[in-house]
């Protein structure tokens, strides 16, 4: 009887191995499928499904205007700004017609620094609304929506209430 009692315990043992081996290679070759797989996606494509490259940023160019002084609108007294701007851009051509429409861009400059009162632009939010309406008459002196887009925005270098 001993024998037969052993028997089925060392069958059970060929069988746990059988099962123990079948489970080892089955998680090898999932282990193996995933990493050939996340290489399969990972690596750069060189075919024709490429992604298009982006383009190059233009690079920054910055139009010093001339300093700009007026009276503003009275309010107790008789005052006026003096301020210097510097105009950014991300294209040359830009710089040229700015250069061709700078009679334009001084006289809707002008127009606009002479219609405000030093209470409206003496605070931060003042200039930076002052800063965007300037970039937007700029912008309006150029003709082509490519160039419009280019003008970045519009720096002061100076800026005086008197």
């Amino acid at each position: 009887m001993a024998k037969t009692m052993e028997a089925p315990a060392g069958g059970e043992g060929k069988k746990g191995k059988k099962g123990l081996i079948i489970i080892i290679l089955i998680a090898i070759i999932a282990i193996g499928a995933g990493a050939g797989g996340a290489w399969y996606f990972m690596k750069p494509s060189g075919g024709e499904e490429s992604e298009p490259e982006k383009p190059k940023t233009k690079p920054t160019t910055f139009v010093d205007l001339d300093v700009f002084t007026v009276n503003l609108q009275p309010e107790e007294n008789n005052q006026y700004l003096q301020v210097g701007l510097t105009i950014k851009t991300r294209q040359t051509e830009v710089v040229q017609e700015i250069a061709k429409q700078m009679p334009d861009i001084r006289n809707r400059i002008l127009m606009l620094l002479s219609s405000k009162k030093a209470t409206e632009i003496a605070g931060i939010q003042g200039k930076q609304s002052l800063s965007q309406q300037i970039a937007n008459e700029i912008k309006q002196s150029l003709g082509s929506e490519d160039l419009q887009e280019d003008v970045r925005e519009v720096l002061f270098t100076s800026f005086v209430i008197q």
